[in-house]
């Protein structure tokens, strides 16, 4: 991770206490992929690309050990918790029962420009699919899905999605990786649009449950 990414992400904290900026700076650091999985903190380091002291750091180190995102490892310090296949699997069913409601409930409200919306945002994603910004890409991935969020609404719900959604994005750019994962998006954002736009419950929930399926299995398999 390039120091200016790093001071980039620090950028878009300000205003907060000096602890949350580091915490929040170093937390989506982690979920993003820009700290990778393995990666040893160095106080003294990141204390110098952020222009902080050592005990923000410290703290930040220590709440981020608490949610399970960094481990301390005898002899060798923090690092960047390694993703493991219990995590995958807790964070996909959340997500699997969580979703279900969210298109059960879009399929009911979603509005015409929501469905225009939809549509723009898949033919954007299919635009990206050959780069290699895995961050755009999981950005333009991200915005689809929002757009089905906002769709429900229902403002606990997108709250408590958007939550989860962070810690799906490590898995996300993993599962991006992967060139052949990037044309079955495509395919299955267009089956979505397809079912909403017809209302068609039992299709959408079918293709979204299949989505996280091949999410589970393809990131499951690159873990081994």
């Amino acid at each position: 991770m390039t120091e200016d990414k790093l001071a980039e992400t620090m950028s878009e904290y300000e205003g907060m206490p000096l602890r949350d900026v580091v915490f929040r700076t170093l937390r989506k650091s982690i979920l993003r992929g820009d700290l990778h999985p393995g990666e040893r903190l160095m106080e003294i380091q990141l204390a110098n690309r952020l222009g902080v002291s050592r005990t923000p750091i410290r703290e930040a180190i220590r709440m981020l050990e608490l949610e399970g995102l960094v481990t301390n490892i005898p002899r060798r310090g923090a690092q960047v918790a390694k993703i493991t296949e219990k995590d995958l699997r807790d964070v996909l069913e959340v997500r699997e029962a969580l979703e279900e409601l969210t298109v059960r409930l879009a399929c009911e409200r979603i509005t015409e420009r929501q469905l225009s919306d939809l549509y723009r945002a898949s033919r954007k994603f299919e635009s990206l699919v050959d780069t290699m910004d895995l961050v755009q890409l999981a950005k333009a991935d991200e915005e689809f899905h929002i757009i089905i969020y906002e769709a429900s609404g229902n403002r606990r719900l997108v709250q408590m999605i958007n939550n989860l959604r962070e810690q799906m994005y490590r898995y996300r750019v993993e599962y991006l990786k992967d060139a052949e994962n990037r044309q079955s998006l495509i395919t299955e954002h267009d089956e979505l649009w397809e079912s909403l736009k017809r209302k068609d419950f039992a299709s959408a929930d079918k293709y979204m449950k299949r989505h996280i399926e091949r999410q589970m299995i393809n990131i499951r398999s690159s873990l081994h």
